[in-house]
């Protein structure tokens, strides 16, 4: 199992969530649901989306922002923040192995008492004029990158 994770701060969309705990459970990395989310964890659209893939991720639910903070402080792991307002792109981002990378609500991002505990912040350009990718493909551009540049060839 890769030592990378994905945490998802309050997630808003079900099938969202469930396509991300999909995609972790195929690369062997551990997720992390800050709640509260924005929907019932038992839903039908994130067990769609998530398939039977969902029983096979390592999922760890925080009951807020203020306990996954107690968690990761006895990890000693770095918050790498995925924001459309970070400057430096993930491609240029330098990964660690245990990093825990971070995404935000599909509707609001993170509030900036978040973003300001983050030890990296990293965007993807985009083009001019387009505000956001979906957070399921955005989770999987970034975490191909960390795995690349953390897993040996």
């Amino acid at each position: 199992m890769n030592s990378l994770r994905i945490a998802l701060y309050q997630p808003d969309i079900p099938g969202n969530t469930g396509t991300i705990l999909r995609l972790a459970a195929c690369l062997g990395i551990a997720v992390d649901i800050i709640e509260p989310a924005g929907f019932d964890l038992s839903d039908r659209n994130l067990k769609r989306a998530g398939m039977d893939y969902i029983a096979a991720v390592t999922l760890t639910r925080h009951v807020n922002w203020e306990r996954f903070e107690a968690w990761r402080a006895t990890t000693g792991r770095r918050i790498v923040l995925a924001s459309t307002k970070a400057a430096q792109p993930y491609t240029r981002f330098s990964f660690r192995a245990d990093d825990i990378l971070l995404f935000g609500r599909e509707s609001a991002g993170v509030p900036d008492h978040v973003h300001e505990r983050a030890d990296g912040r990293v965007v993807i350009p985009m083009a001019p004029g387009q505000r956001s990718l979906n957070i399921a493909m955005s989770a999987a551009m970034i975490v191909g990158e960390a795995i690349r540049q953390t897993e040996p060839d």
